[in-house]
């Protein structure tokens, strides 16, 4: 299909039931238009033992490492790459992709040895609503969080816990960061027993536990860093609909070039899981804050299943040293002050109190 087809497709799709994908075969469009195999002709989604759609397997979204979350801005509304740009995107990766092999000849020990770099999909960026595929501006109040926060990427002397993210202390992701590429620790897992959906996150070790009883949300004072998820089936397609954040997270990746973009535990997530073939589901997830966004946005792409790739424990700093001797060395409250401690914890606990 030509590229202007699938921008026509896509469109006329979008403004099919509000511009959210209602069918499996809507799916299926969507998926292929994004580089995703074509169902094999008769496939049917398979069910579980006790007759739910069947989403067990592996599905690290690696997969899809080398798409930005973000649309570039050049490319405006350019949602998918033409067929020699992807081809080009193709090569690419696979040079990248031989980092390991040249470190490796060279002696060296790089990104090559650390990175899960991934492919690319056709599309332009995993953002896919709005057309210019960006996270849409922030309210006066979210620019207002967003210059006020701090990690290891924007500070440079540490005088306490709160200049460090969540993420700097190993807690969370968040929503929807976590359900987003990063450059190792890809692997997502997903569970199944009558009555809930798990998704284990191989990056911090996170676990979402997702009933499916039609249970409400705990109340609003109880807040965790993923939310409270609860989960429903619109015939194969699995919506979780979460709340309950704590807004101590960031939106995005915190890194080098990327603002930092807030959250407030006024977030929502709308999540649509669709199997639209043997290996393939097509993720969706909407996400909305009127605190911080003038604008919902929504994630969309295809997962791939890998049932031989290895969760591996996300160890991130053990013996929970890092924090506190970040701010040891770096802040003029404790340089030289203390003497080396045998407690870890109790010198964080002593910094708090400072």
């Amino acid at each position: 299909m030509k590229t202007s087809a699938i921008a026509v497709t896509v469109a006329a799709l979008a403004l099919i039931a509000g511009a959210s994908v209602a069918s499996a075969q809507t799916a299926q469009e969507l998926a292929v238009a994004s580089g995703a195999p074509a169902a094999p002709e008769g496939w049917r989604v398979p069910r579980t033992e006790w007759g739910d759609p069947d989403l067990r397997g592996i599905w690290p979204i690696d997969s899809v490492g080398r798409t930005p979350t973000e649309r570039p801005p050049n490319r405006g509304t350019q949602a998918y790459l033409t067929d020699e740009e992807y081809a080009a995107a193709i090569a690419a990766a696979e040079a990248t992709a031989q980092g390991y092999e040249r470190e490796d000849a060279s002696g060296t020990i790089g990104s090559g040895h650390w990175f899960e770099w991934g492919r690319p999909l056709k599309q332009t960026s995993l953002i896919m609503e709005p057309p210019n595929g960006r996270i849409p501006p922030l309210t006066p109040e979210g620019e207002r969080l967003s210059a006020a926060m701090r990690s290891s990427w924007n500070v440079q002397q540490f005088d306490r816990i709160a200049d460090f993210n969540s993420l700097d202390r190993c807690l969370s992701r968040g929503l929807p960061s976590s359900m987003t590429p990063f450059p190792y620790n890809n692997g997502i897992q997903v569970f199944q027993s009558p009555g809930y959906v798990v998704l284990q996150l191989e990056i911090v070790h996170e676990t979402r536990i997702i009933p499916l009883d039609g249970r409400p949300a705990l109340p609003g004072t109880i807040r965790n860093y993923l939310g409270e998820s609860r989960g429903h089936w619109e015939g194969d397609t699995l919506v979780i609909e979460t709340t309950n954040m704590t807004g101590l997270t960031p939106m995005n990746i915190v890194g080098p070039g990327n603002k930092p973009i807030p959250t407030s535990d006024r977030q929502t997530v709308t999540e649509r899981l669709t199997p639209v073939g043997p290996d393939t589901i097509f993720y969706e997830a909407t996400i909305r804050d009127p605190v911080v966004l003038t604008a919902p946005f929504k994630l969309a792409f295809p997962w791939t299943r890998n049932d031989d790739y290895g969760m591996f424990e996300y160890a991130c700093h053990e013996g929970n040293t890092v924090v506190p001797y970040y701010i040891r060395s770096t802040s003029p409250r404790f340089v030289g002050t203390l003497e080396d401690p045998s407690d870890p914890a109790e010198w964080v606990r002593d910094t708090v109190q400072r």
